[in-house]
């Protein structure tokens, strides 16, 4: 009888410690960074890829496949490039099947996969911020530095070509998966560092701009942190241009850890 109490009290006393050692190391918390492409051709970029109707059934069930790929990570949170009051309108009309058709890569692709998690709120994450890319283009002009600006200007219309050509041929979960590889959003960033050349002294466009993008998205940042609850774990669809500091956000806070989206996209 007093062996069986102290096998007992030492059961108990083991299975306290677990508790102490599962309460000071939480769960994780994680967070997948997600970059997109406008699917409905709003044309607000200065290249915008060509995208056919979404709508299609086709283009329905790749996009049923991107959402069921990525429900496997088990996201409880859902965010979003959009404001949140629009962000909570939109998707309780979603929810409830009164949202009309729509071909917006939020509602396509957040929305679905909240509801497919049958989560009640998508995080609405967006800021909008300042871009003062004229003055770097009148400084380039009376510099001499019109051709690089023209270069760097047609690579980036030349990749967005690309893109477009990858919708046509392919599926839109191979050309997520070809926009979110680490290389890829590092590339894309040097476009926003090259800016730094314009400008000298006291006269500084390019640091203006830069300054101004990178504000943005610490904005966008702080308040996907400020969403993410501890041990959560959070898919964020951005347009892909934010990915590489989105990331290096993420990368950067202390209790966080990036999960790349290609880990779970479909191929």
């Amino acid at each position: 009888m007093f062996a069986r109490m102290v096998v007992l009290l030492c059961a108990l006393i083991a299975a306290g410690d677990a508790s102490a050692q599962t309460a000071a190391n939480p769960a994780p918390t994680k967070v997948m960074i997600v970059g997109t492409f406008h699917l409905d051709n709003p044309g607000r970029d200065v290249f915008n890829v060509q995208v056919d109707d979404v709508l299609t059934d086709k283009r329905q069930k790749e996009l049923a496949a991107v959402a069921a790929s990525l429900a496997k990570f088990a996201p409880t949170e859902v965010m979003v490039e959009w404001p949140q009051a629009q962000t909570d309108e939109q998707y309780a009309s979603f929810r409830a099947g009164k949202l009309p058709p729509s071909r917006n890569e939020v509602v396509q692709l957040g929305f679905r996969l909240a509801k497919l998690r049958e989560l009640e709120r998508v995080h609405g994450i967006d800021v909008q911020g300042e871009f003062p890319f004229d003055p770097v283009k009148a400084y380039a002009s009376s510099h001499g530095m019109a051709p690089r600006l023209d270069a760097a200007l047609a690579g980036a219309g030349h990749e967005v070509q690309n893109l477009s050509e990858r919708v046509r041929e392919g599926s839109i979960g191979s050309v997520l998966r070809y926009m979110n590889s680490p290389e890829r959003a590092l590339k894309n960033h040097g476009f926003y560092v090259d800016m730094l050349r314009y400008g000298d002294g006291d006269t500084q466009p390019g640091a203006r701009l830069v300054g101004a993008w990178y504000a943005r998205n610490l904005a966008i940042c702080a308040r996907l942190l400020q969403s993410l609850p501890a041990g959560g774990r959070a898919v964020v669809f951005y347009g892909e241009g934010h990915a590489y500091l989105l990331r290096q956000c993420i990368v950067e806070a202390p209790g966080v850890e990036l999960v790349e989206a290609n880990d779970y996209l479909p191929k």
